[in-house]
């Protein structure tokens, strides 16, 4: 059987459903926190499994009978426990294959969000130390999360960021999670890291072009100072640590921290990753 945890988050929902349309839903095991967010899923025919990443006792109950795991990464700033909770857990039942969704950057320990991004090196390690067979999922930013980003007045506004012409290879979150399940179904992927980008490399002026042609409307970006950017978005009432990880990525996009680009994808998914321009459509609904 497979466990997905964070079943009830987009990419945990994602790769549910790539695996649903390949395999009988009994075999399928969903990790979650809350009863009503996951009703849809046992309605599915999935074993839903109710927990937390800081719940052991709980871990150890979901992974009875689990075969393969996905664990995608948590948010909370206890996070590396949390992850080694998961791994421990999988090493006790016996799970013979854990999977791991972590953050595409060509250096970690330069990036403006090390401080959020260095736990999953932390976390790497500790699987690779744990002994059991692996996979590392290394996800690019989403296309997805360019609305984030963007703001909510993108098309009246422009864009507005301190991302310099830096670039990334946007995919979007969905594909990520197919070819997530992909790894859980296949075999042949144990001990491997995967860099999980879409096929081209894209700047801020690229998005608001691309906007533009399929809005009809003049979109524009304007590259700003980070510090400015920052007190300006957290006094419209933007979380600080929501403004800290936007900043910090937009600083990160900056400093070309993003612009690798990898076949990984194409060949988990056995075919060429959506474009940007389609990507964007998908999620803006043009």
């Amino acid at each position: 059987m497979i466990l997905v945890t964070g079943a009830t988050g987009q990419l945990g929902s994602a790769t549910l459903s790539h695996l649903l349309n390949n395999i009988p839903p009994n075999k399928v095991a969903a990790f979650a926190r809350d009863h009503g967010k996951a009703e849809h899923l046992k309605k599915k025919g999935i074993d839903v499994r109710i927990g937390t990443y800081d719940d052991v006792a709980s871990l150890e109950q979901a992974f009875q009978g689990i075969e393969k795991v996905l664990l995608i990464s948590g948010t909370d700033p206890n996070r590396v426990q949390q992850h080694k909770n998961v791994v421990d857990a999988a090493k006790k039942a016996g799970t013979r294959h854990l999977v791991y969704t972590g953050i595409s950057l060509k250096d970690i320990q330069t990036s403006a969000v090390k401080s959020v991004m260095g736990s999953h090196i932390q976390t790497e390690d500790y699987i690779k130390e744990s002994g059991l067979p692996y996979t590392l999922l290394h996800n690019t930013l989403y296309t997805d999360g360019i609305p984030m980003f963007a703001g909510d007045n993108v098309f009246e506004t422009g864009i507005v960021l301190p991302a310099g012409d830096g670039q990334v290879p946007y995919a979007l979150r969905r594909e990520m999670g197919e070819a997530a399940a992909n790894v859980l179904l296949q075999d042949g992927h144990e001990n491997k890291t995967y860099e999980i980008t879409g096929g081209a490399l894209y700047s801020y002026a690229d998005v608001t072009k691309a906007l533009s042609e399929l809005s009809g409307k003049d979109i524009a970006y304007t590259d700003v100072d980070a510090v400015a950017f920052t007190e300006q978005i957290k006094q419209a009432g933007v979380p600080e640590f929501v403004a800290f990880m936007i900043t910090g990525l937009a600083t990160d996009t900056k400093n070309h921290q993003f612009e690798g680009v990898s076949k990984d994808l194409e060949h988990l998914l056995g075919r060429s990753p959506i474009t940007l321009d389609a990507g964007l459509k998908e999620v803006y609904g043009l």
